[in-house]
């Protein structure tokens, strides 16, 4: 293909010169050849672009002037999929000629580059499918290298059309051409397809109702007319089936509730467009950018808009959760209406979402009318990501459909480690590989208890290996000795290798650490991590931490009160238990009976079985003590009456507490000042944060009828500058190198008001304040933490 020799001795000009250029990251699968030729050419340069088992190669012949545009064009503008991790040029000696610029054959070898994320519908393929002229005019697959299906329909590597579910589809002439055409947007787009060689829709009843002349419709007009008549329709999506009715049409929503068996929890919504959006939710410079992404994730919205929902799409919130259309499908079903619709998961509540089309008809066939089916099958279960801004960042609360598989660079200082596999929590789980310098976090996977769960989790785990040709011999998982993630863990390593326990909240706080870039031999970080809890590294519950960590180490420095959790589980169902424990815990039940037994929830506690939990109590039986910061939410939000029998999901409490503010309650709060927290001392010589006075200024707010949602405006900002003040004091603690960073982390902090309070506080003080965006705080982010843990203990065992 070439042949090399000095430039004079060719008769070439002077100036030309050669280079090798190696790009690593998410660079196959993406149009990143075509881009590399076409920017080629345009400058005048000779010489071949070829995918390999590490990248991209390219080698290139041109002027020295031009080879720079050429970089400086391909680092400015690659395409939009793509992710260029690293890019290393090598200046060859001697010039090597080349007839033109081509698009070399692959070469083999071990894998080293990365699965792309899905994308949306892109707005040249959107346009062709509204463009009657076109041969994919109306078609709901459509895709190119810049949009359209990816890690949801892999099955192997290398990554090509042979190991995808669309090998089942042989491409026609007309599809074959584009995809062997370097200039046309879908070279070697492995998921194109048209009306003529692609999947294929239609709809089916699964409850025997629709009438024949529906059924002898187009597919996609008799799906808009059963959601038009009132219907729940199953919808087989990109990573897995929806659920979807008229967001408008209360009985509607009610009826896929109640089949669902999804009580309380919000629905996920999907309009047409941003005009749609804003008639029921204000949206900000930065949610439009989110909402039109590649990504295209759910993004959480105030619900101020001029129209409203029925009350039970968001039963007790004032915050939505809208995204805009991510594929030909849904964007054609969209046009169809000028109202949101209800996009849910396509499961039962506490299941993983149906990917099958067999497996519609077994578990939704109960709860919706029809299905829209096609024969495109999905190889990875992959949910709707979610996102809320937060502090002027975009914060990931959910990382699946868009963002995951993208990897995740290592510090430079955790670049060589060792191959490492991290197997994450029990709950919003999700794990992690480590190779080559950086960190492949998959999907959300869900809660582990769920055997379906389990089982898909385990499923993803090996195509991830496989998919990244990872073998690793080190392992690390939470120290929780009942989480089946741990198990699992310690029965792989049981097979040979090293296993790395990790203590929950120091996984927290280093996740944090990775995505700030902080380097392993960097001073320590003050870690405050508030959460539900965690597995303590004294056996007991923690959940309200200020550690000293770094990646290697942590030292515990103070923490909340720990109160006792009556009924242990049931006490995370049940917050009134958690109200009772804590007021028990700083009154005693005769003094709050002598000083505030006239109040409600006075009378309300005494209506409890109070004498079972005294006795558990006394005796210390199934009544754990939990530092925990989501505890002390459970139990301030039913003190004003919210859930306090029952929570129906992970959360519910703390989200309506935090819902009540508004500026007015905020303005209330700050005239009337915030609720305070006090300082002790536990035995064992560590600082506690004590939440007593809170309590007595909140049953006094309780007493002259405060409302709700000051008391809530007190308490938020009451906490957040305790625990701001808390983590300043102890990062400048004299009896210790003072610390300038302070790392905020934990699932507490999906709470908006309290993130920012604490933030704006932390910066005031003149410290470096760092938090997430790529990466959840809640438990979601717990295997990066884990894994650079882990990477950071083979780097110094590897160094003695």
């Amino acid at each position: 293909m070439y042949a090399s020799a000095g430039a004079v001795e060719m008769g070439l000009p002077h100036g030309l010169e050669t280079v090798e250029i190696r790009v690593r990251g998410t660079v196959q699968g993406v149009g990143f050849r075509p881009t590399v030729w076409r920017l080629a050419r345009e400058n005048d340069l000779v010489g071949h672009v070829l995918n390999d088992s590490r990248g991209v190669l390219i080698r290139a012949t041109g002027e020295k002037k031009r080879i720079a545009r050429f970089l400086s064009c391909l680092e400015a503008n690659p395409p939009p999929l793509s992710c260029i991790e690293s890019l290393d040029i090598h200046h060859l000696d001697e010039v090597v000629t080349f007839e033109n610029f081509c698009i070399a054959s692959s070469a083999g070898g071990e894998t080293r580059t990365n699965v792309a994320a899905d994308a949306a519908t892109c707005p040249a393929c959107w346009a062709e499918v509204l463009d009657e002229r076109e041969r994919r005019y109306r078609y709901p697959f459509t895709n190119c290298t810049h949009c359209g299906p990816r890690i949801s329909i892999v099955t192997g590597v290398p990554y090509d059309r042979t190991r995808t579910t669309m090998a089942a589809f042989a491409m026609c002439e007309a599809c074959a051409a584009e995809y062997h055409e370097p200039a046309d947007r879908r070279f070697h787009a492995q998921a194109i397809a048209c009306p003529e060689c692609g999947p294929k829709l239609w709809l089916e009843s699964l409850d025997g109702t629709i009438p024949a002349d529906e059924l002898s419709l187009a597919p996609l007009d008799a799906a808009v007319r059963q959601i038009k008549d009132g219907k729940i329709l199953a919808i087989r999506g990109l990573g897995g089936f929806h659920l979807a009715c008229d967001a408008t049409n209360g009985s509607a929503v009610d009826r896929l509730r109640a089949r669902k068996r999804r009580f309380g929890k919000p629905f996920a919504l999907m309009a047409r467009d941003q005009t749609v959006i804003r008639r029921f939710a204000s949206i900000s410079p930065l949610e439009s950018e989110l909402l039109h992404s590649p990504a295209a994730p759910i993004v959480l919205l105030r619900a101020d808009g001029l129209q409203r929902l029925p009350a039970s799409v968001a039963p007790s919130l004032g915050t939505l959760g809208f995204m805009l259309p991510y594929t030909p499908l849904h964007k054609l079903i969209l046009e169809e209406f000028d109202v949101p619709l209800v996009m849910t998961s396509g499961n039962i509540s506490h299941e993983p979402q149906v990917t099958d089309n067999a497996e519609v008809r077994v578990k939704l066939g109960a709860i919706a009318d029809s299905a829209l089916l096609h024969d495109r099958d999905i190889a990875n279960r992959i949910d709707d990501s979610v996102v809320r801004v937060m502090g002027g960042r975009a914060r990931t609360l959910r990382r699946a459909r868009g963002f995951a598989p993208s990897p995740i660079a290592l510090p430079k200082s955790l670049a060589d480690a060792p191959e490492v596999l991290a197997f994450g929590g029990e709950l919003k789980s999700t794990f992690c590989l480590v190779k080559d310098g950086a960190a492949i976090l998959s999907q959300h996977q869900g809660d582990l208890e769920d055997a379906a769960t389990f089982d898909d989790y385990q499923k993803h785990l090996e195509l991830y290996c496989e998919l990244y040709n990872c073998r690793p011999r080190v392992f690390a998982a939470d120290t929780h000795p009942e989480y089946l993630s741990s198990k699992l863990a310690r029965q792989r390593a049981s097979g040979g290798g090293v296993l790395h326990d990790v203590q929950h909240h120091h996984a927290h706080i280093a996740s944090a650490m990775v995505e700030n870039g902080r380097e392993l031999d960097a001073a320590p970080v003050l870690g405050v991590v508030l959460d539900g809890m965690g597995f303590g590294a004294d056996a007991s519950l923690w959940g309200g931490e200020f550690l000293r960590a770094d990646y290697r180490n942590f030292r515990r420095l103070a923490a909340f009160k720990p109160v006792a959790m009556p009924g242990g589980a049931q006490a995370v169902h049940e917050p009134w238990r958690n109200t009772y424990a804590h007021l028990i815990a700083a009154f005693g039940w005769e003094a709050l009976q002598r000083d505030f037994g006239d109040l409600e929830l006075a009378r309300y506690l005494a209506g409890k079985p109070r004498a079972i939990i005294d006795r558990m109590l006394a005796s210390a039986v199934n009544v754990p003590a939990a530092s925990s910061c989501g505890r002390l939410f459970d139990a301030a939000a039913a003190a004003v009456g919210l859930c306090a029998d029952r929570v129906l999901f992970e959360g519910q409490a703390a989200m309506e507490f935090e819902d009540l503010i508004d500026d007015d309650a905020c303005a209330a709060a700050k005239s009337r000042g915030f609720y305070s927290f006090c300082q002790t001392m536990s035995k064992a010589g560590l600082e506690i944060l004590e939440p007593r006075p809170m309590w007595q200024a909140l049953l006094e707010d309780l007493r002259s009828r405060t409302p709700a949602s000051v008391v809530s405006a007190r308490f938020h900002l009451g906490l957040a500058i305790a625990v701001a003040d808390m983590a300043v004091r102890l990062a400048r603690r004299s009896d210790t190198e003072p610390i300038d960073t302070v790392v905020l982390t934990g699932g507490c902090f999906q709470n908006k008001t309290l993130l920012e309070a604490c933030v704006t506080r932390i910066d005031e003080s003149g410290l470096t304040c760092l938090s997430q965006s790529q990466v959840p705080m809640n438990d979601g982010g717990l295997a990066l933490g884990q894994a650079a843990i882990a990477a950071a203990r083979e780097i110094d065992a590897r160094a003695a």
